[in-house]
């Protein structure tokens, strides 16, 4: 009996043992196969802290390779909990450098298990403050700031990013895919009493760089044009562009008001849109160049053609248009010159609703230009079923039709080229390891034929020398273009305002070979409202300075008698130097030593009126680049004439010379080398 009871003793036992085997090795099994995921994921998390380390976003070079937007490595600073015995104390000594709160200090760091971020990409001054505290388990880590080095300049089209180096606006945010790169990660390993034993780490993918079609230079000459010309307009906004028309690169897209994009958070959403390609406007009498355009081009009219215009009224199916001046019998030629609606509107109902809509479609007027810029407004051109009997009238003077800056400088920079329509472009060239985006954009087509190119164009530089553009004449280059003078709807009545106008000006130069074309538009300048008078000499101070910085020969004798300066003192080039830039260069020279004659005869028997303007010494700008000219220059209140490009060579009058302020100081440049040979030359004499 008692044998018995042992052997089920021991049975019971065994099969217990066995049930147990059973259930741990089920067990076991079911956390192995089903589980292990989570509880990989859930160990993970607690032993692992993994931190994203940004990469280095591509820089934003302008055409000439300068950079307009860089990432610098700065410091960032970490806590490591498992090394901080009182986090009260670090919270209490480091939140004041951090300008934080130490209770949320405290917080953060109690709260981690692993080494833990307090704040990111901080200032030299404070990292030294921190580190000289000598804390232990508070360290840095190095990670990448974007920092934009000419701060507003081309603000608007460059964009900005956020804390996370994220684009936000302009090309930071289109190209975002491309300047980012890729993140790499470190991954910090820590026991269970939370003590950090290791750490691994992916390098981050750099970006890709990017060059724009934008000149520094030329940039900058826009934009201090244009906030002058705030200045002196009071105008609510304003907008200038500069486009190569032989290919449709913009040089220069300036906007007020602005940002700068290294703080651009502490702007407002006016400061930081971009006006040349988001806002729309009524383009007026501008318009009239595309007018003009449809009906030679269909053999409606020619130059010469006279027409009668009423005396300055006109009925368009009911409605009476009425001109701005009482305008008889004059030639199309003058109807363009003279700015007359009425004249504009007859030759409009020559071509008709579906001619004239073809025509200024060809332009692309309507359509989104595709340019790599987000944001773009499309512009306003109704269908012919959607006209009203009198839009034709309208539209014939830039009404009823609505433009953004970059579509406008556009179709008038196909009538300067010749009648081909090139898309605008910004980006020049990416160099990048990952997808390529397509830069090509849509193909150039031809927007009207040669013949009536030309004939426009003709038409055009007679605006500027005897028409509404004579504000707009340069010295020493030839120049066509059309003012624009429009009146802005009222929102609150919904008609066109009394009061309020946009005043533009286009233009290009020279006439026969056009380098640029240039746009300027000013939202409601108060006081004198015409394009020709406002925007007209934004416009020729701009060219004048752009078309010398890019060292385009004069095609007309300025008024300083630069080609007889420059038979008089054709010097020999340098051994194995270009003669073309070598004739450039001669030519600049003269134009200098022709330049500093006439302020010398001018100034002769000149004496400054007492108390009238402050006296500055000219400073020494040889060896300055045109903008560092152009900066020095207005920081003084003195007015730069620049000739050549390059470095500066020579100046008059002479550094240190007391001259009254708004004095004009002239300045040749040219090559680096020629410094040497200036200073020798001088020496000689």
């Amino acid at each position: 009996m008692e044998q018995r009871n042992a052997r089920l003793r021991w049975l019971t036992i065994w099969v217990l043992a066995a049930v147990w085997m059973v259930a741990i090795v089920a067990r076991l099994t079911y956390l192995q196969l089903f589980e292990y995921s989570d509880y990989l994921a859930k160990a993970q998390r607690q032993q692992q802290r993994v931190f994203e380390i940004s990469p280095i976003r591509g820089t934003i070079y302008d055409r000439k390779d300068r950079e307009l937007a860089v990432s610098l490595p700065m410091d960032s600073v970490f806590a490591d909990p498992a090394e901080i015995s009182d986090p009260s104390m670090v919270a209490q000594l480091v939140a004041p450098a951090l300008g934080v709160s130490a209770g949320d200090l405290d917080t953060k760091i109690r709260a981690a298990h692993t080494p833990v971020r307090l704040a990111m990409k901080l200032s030299p001054e404070t990292v030294q403050r921190i580190d000289d505290m000598n804390l232990k388990g508070v360290f840095f880590e190095k990670e990448n700031r974007r920092v934009y080095p000419q701060h507003d300049l081309a603000a608007s089209v460059l964009g900005y990013v956020d804390i996370d180096e994220k684009g936000i606006g302009g090309l930071e945010y289109s190209l975002d895919s491309v300047i980012r790169g890729r993140p790499g990660k470190m991954i910090v390993m820590a026991d269970g009493r939370r003590r950090f034993y290791d750490s691994s780490e992916s390098a981050p993918q750099p970006g890709g760089t990017v060059t724009l079609t934008i000149d520094e230079t030329i940039q900058y000459i826009a934009e201090k044009e244009l906030n002058a010309a705030i200045v002196e307009t009071h105008a609510k906004h304003g907008t200038v562009v500069v486009q190569d028309p032989n290919s449709g690169e913009l040089l220069a897209v300036a906007n007020w008001p602005t940002f700068d994009a290294n703080n651009a958070g502490q702007y407002p959403p006016d400061a930081r849109m971009d006006r040349a390609i988001s806002a729309a406007y009524e383009p007026g009498s501008v318009f009239k160049v595309l007018t003009m355009t449809g009906a030679i081009e269909n053999h409606l009219t020619n130059p010469a053609e006279m027409i009668d215009c009423q005396m300055g009224s006109i009925d368009v199916a009911g409605r009476i248009i009425h001109d701005h001046a009482r305008f008889g019998v004059i030639s199309v030629r003058d109807i363009l010159v003279h700015s007359s609606d009425v004249g504009a509107i007859k030759i409009a109902l020559r071509l008709g609703p579906e001619r004239f809509y073809n025509a200024i479609r060809a332009f692309d007027i309507g359509e989104p230009t595709g340019i790599a810029l987000p944001g773009e407004n499309r512009g306003l051109l109704r269908p012919v079923s959607e006209w009203s009997p009198s839009s034709i009238g309208s539209i014939a003077m830039g009404q009823e039709v609505s433009v953004t800056p970059i579509q406008i400088i556009s179709a008038i920079s196909a009538v300067a080229n010749g009648g081909m329509y090139y898309h605008p472009t910004v980006v020049r060239d990416i160099q990048t390891n990952g997808p390529m985006p397509d830069l090509a954009g849509p193909d150039p087509h031809r927007a009207t034929d040669e013949q009536t190119a030309a004939t426009v164009r003709d038409m055009m530089e007679s605006v500027i020398l005897r028409g509404t553009g004579m504000p707009a004449q340069l010295n020493g280059y030839t120049a066509a273009g059309k003012s624009g003078t429009a009146q802005k709807i009222d929102p609150a009545t919904g008609r066109y305002s009394k009061t309020d106008y946009y005043a533009s000006f286009v233009g290009f130069a020279p006439v026969d070979h056009p380098v640029v074309t240039i746009l300027v538009v000013l939202d409601s300048p108060i006081g004198g409202h015409e394009g020709g008078d406002t925007a007209g000499p934004v416009f020729k101070r701009i060219a004048q300075q752009v078309l010398t910085y890019m060292g385009v020969p004069h095609d007309v004798t300025p008024s300083s008698n630069v080609e007889e300066a420059a038979n008089s003192k054709k010097e020999g080039p340098e051994a194995g130097a270009n003669p073309a830039q070598e004739g450039i260069e001669d030519a600049n020279r003269a134009s200098f030593e022709a330049a500093v004659q006439k302020q010398t005869d001018e100034a002769v028997g000149t004496a400054m009126p007492v108390g009238h303007t402050a006296l500055v010494a000219v400073p020494n700008l040889t060896g300055q680049s045109v903008r560092g000219v152009i900066e020095v220059c207005s920081k003084l209140g003195l007015d730069p004439a620049l000739i050549g490009d390059g470095i500066a060579l020579q100046q008059y009058p002479d550094p240190g010379t007391q001259v009254a302020q708004g004095t004009q100081i002239t300045v040749r440049f040219g090559r680096a080398a020629q410094l040497v040979n200036t200073a020798a030359h001088g020496d000689a004499n």
